[in-house]
């Protein structure tokens, strides 16, 4: 879920134009596409024309411009209605669960899929005939549907991998991108002899732990659904697989040879760190960092890689997958307006550019343009060659994520042992793992 410069809220829309709430994101000046995207107010579900507000309660802040391009647009299609957006990254699940205990859940909420379809299930809007649904790719539609229901609106289709600086490995003498253990360790090697620091961690923030996590758990299973469930259910360890225990190899690797103060460099630090040409190699990221890189490094050239687990190179994939759901409140108030301005961003022509040129990111939809991005097309040069790995982070509610990363930065920290750790790991699982 998220990833981003910013930890703090911002609401505000008064007139249809959000103000500036920092990010990562460059759109920062970026005007609308160039389409007809001013649909007359006919072409919106006409509920009616009495002033409506929106609340949106969102844990996605490196698109905060973005979402800005899109309410202003849609103030063009329904000027009666106001869209209020907050927006945080610390401790979203916490909030959330805080303001549905206060009985304040908003029009419009976040969750990561999977999993959490069934945590929030009572609260979401059954979404299956809306036109917005029809609009989805199969493989996006997949991973919002629970029991025959589409209960989320997918935001994105996600990348996630290791990210690496072309040339600084070409400047190393890297010819080949590592998949194996051995050739990371040669590629470390030879970095670190050019006097190049290989990684940039940002082990300040919980949530970089279960990108990295998930490389992981694919590897050692082709049926990682069923490894979570086995976890959760209390019936296997870390011990009884041993690529999972290669997780811990790989972190001690990339805090030995990491920039210092590992757990004080937040995602903001982390991407200057590699965008300056510091570190060559950026962990626990995926797709949604390449923008923010950019703007600090114009002419950077960006490569994307597996995590290296073993000495088998099919082991090591990227991932790729629809991991965050926007929901919709079913007891809203506002219900139909929310679901009409959702329906729009969707279906409209606007909507059809907006996610590859406003937000630049990977279209949920069916047929959708990719971003011109560096990223998302080495993706897809690689998907002709090589399998993608399974967005296995939706197996688990992000309520044990925030533990599991809580949790690795004691161990980074020295403040427990690896066993410690894993006991502890394992017993968040089984408490926090699935919907009650």
């Amino acid at each position: 879920m998220k990833r981003a410069l910013l930890g703090f809220a911002c609401v505000v829309l008064t007139v249809g134009l959000l103000s500036g709430c920092g990010s990562n994101n460059s759109n920062e000046n970026q005007s609308s596409p160039s389409v007809a995207s001013s649909e007359t107010p006919n072409e919106v579900n006409q509920t009616s024309d009495k002033p409506a507000t929106i609340r949106m309660f969102i844990a996605s802040p490196e698109y905060t411009n973005a979402f800005n391009d899109s309410i202003k647009e849609y103030k063009k299609v329904k000027p009666n209605v106001t869209i209020e957006l907050q927006i945080t990254q610390a401790d979203y699940p916490t909030l959330l669960k805080a303001k549905i205990a206060a009985g304040d859940l908003p029009d419009v909420f976040q969750s990561t899929a999977g999993g959490e379809l069934k945590q929030y299930a009572e609260y979401s809007a059954d979404l299956s005939n809306e036109p917005l649904a029809a609009a989805l790719s199969d493989n996006a539609k997949k991973n919002m549907t629970l029991d025959d229901k589409v209960l989320g609106v997918p935001f994105k289709i996600n990348l996630f991998s290791l990210i690496y600086n072309k040339q600084l490995f070409a400047d190393a003498g890297i010819s080949e991108v590592p998949k194996t253990i051995d050739q990371l360790d040669d590629a470390i090697h030879k970095l670190e002899a050019k006097g190049i620091t290989p990684f940039a961690n940002g082990y300040k923030e919980w949530w970089v732990q279960k990108h990295i996590f998930q490389h992981f758990l694919d590897a050692e299973s082709d049926n990682p659904e069923q490894l979570v469930k086995d976890f959760i259910a209390g019936k296997t360890t870390f011990e009884e697989h041993p690529l999972l225990m290669k997780y811990f190899d790989f972190i001690e690797l990339s805090v030995a040879h990491g920039l210092p103060k590992t757990l004080e460099r937040d995602y903001g630090t982390q991407v200057a760190d590699f965008a300056t040409g510091k570190t060559a190699i950026m962990t626990g990221q995926g797709a949604w960092a390449e923008e923010g890189i950019l703007k600090i490094n114009p002419n950077i050239q960006l490569g994307i890689m597996g995590y290296p687990i073993n000495d088998d190179p099919s082991k090591s994939m990227i991932i790729t997958g629809a991991d965050v759901a926007f929901r919709i409140n079913k007891d809203s108030s506002v219900l139909q307006e929310t679901k009409d301005f959702f329906n729009w961003l969707y279906t409209s022509d606007y909507g059809k550019v907006w996610f590859p040129d406003v937000a630049k990111i990977i279209s949920p939809l069916e047929g959708g343009k990719m971003p011109g991005l560096q990223m998302p097309v080495a993706m897809g040069e690689l998907l002709q060659s090589e399998k993608a790995g399974e967005s296995s982070v939706i197996f688990s509610l992000d309520s044990f994520h925030q533990k599991f990363g809580e949790i690795m930065q004691k161990y980074i920290g020295k403040d427990i042992t690896k066993e410690q750790a894993i006991e502890e790991i394992q017993k968040a699982w089984i408490q926090l793992g699935e919907a009650k």
